[in-house]
């Protein structure tokens, strides 16, 4: 870890592994990381891509979360959302898309990071540039129902799909670790998470996606779509 060369000896590049960061712990604060990533759960089912799926296809977390993936209008993806009251993603930045959704039932709050929240009812539409950090949720006291669309779809019914499965595998609203340090790491050039600590986004999250890599637990990954 130190050296930054695996025990067969390959370097490894700290711009994805950041060893020379991590060099600086002892041995003791190593192996707290080591063993804490260690006693995080794993789950072994595979997640196809897009061209996978028959669509209409759909995910759901456990805390009132629920996409359907309609279907293709050339590039962009068409969707239908549920909400429980209060639930909705977090911050997050699509890299590469743009995303819009209009509310069918209930109230939409929705909050570009840095600004003032904003709120929105039936017939209200928002659309989220790509590049902007932003986040939605169910402002209301009864279930909030949207349709929206993602343009171009890209990887984001894998990369969805794999999210609500570590969500519902993870606790108090985080993922599963590894898989959650995957999706960040791997597709950090499609989507990213602007309010993750800078220490977890840059050490903490390289560092269980090493330790994934290194002890297999990524093989149900292996026919996963490639990075753009």
């Amino acid at each position: 870890m130190r050296t930054g060369i695996t025990p067969l000896g390959k370097e490894i590049n700290n711009k994805f592994m950041p060893w020379k960061e991590l060099g600086k712990y002892d041995d003791d604060q190593l192996q707290a990381i080591y063993t804490y990533l260690m006693a995080q759960p794993s789950f072994q089912k595979l997640k196809p891509t897009l061209m996978e799926h028959q669509l209409p296809f759909s995910i759901e977390t456990k805390y009132g979360e629920k996409i359907t993936f309609l279907r293709m209008e050339g590039n962009k993806l068409l969707l239908e959302g549920f909400c429980a009251p209060m639930a909705g993603p977090g911050f997050h930045t699509h890299l590469r898309q743009d995303e819009g959704v209009t509310v069918v039932k209930g109230k939409i709050g929705y909050q570009i990071f840095g600004e003032a929240e904003q709120f929105g009812g039936v017939g209200d539409s928002v659309t989220f540039k790509r590049g902007v950090p932003h986040r939605f949720w169910n402002a209301g006291e009864e279930e909030l129902h949207i349709t929206g669309w993602i343009d171009p779809a890209e990887n984001v019914v894998f990369f969805l799909s794999t999210l609500y499965d570590a969500l519902n595998e993870g606790t108090d609203k985080r993922p599963e670790m590894f898989d959650g340090a995957y999706l960040t790491c791997r597709y950090r050039s499609e989507y990213d998470v602007p309010d993750m600590p800078g220490f977890v986004k840059k050490v903490i999250m390289p560092f269980a996606y090493f330790i994934g890599k290194l002890t297999g637990k990524y093989g149900k990954f292996k026919d996963a779509p490639q990075p753009l």
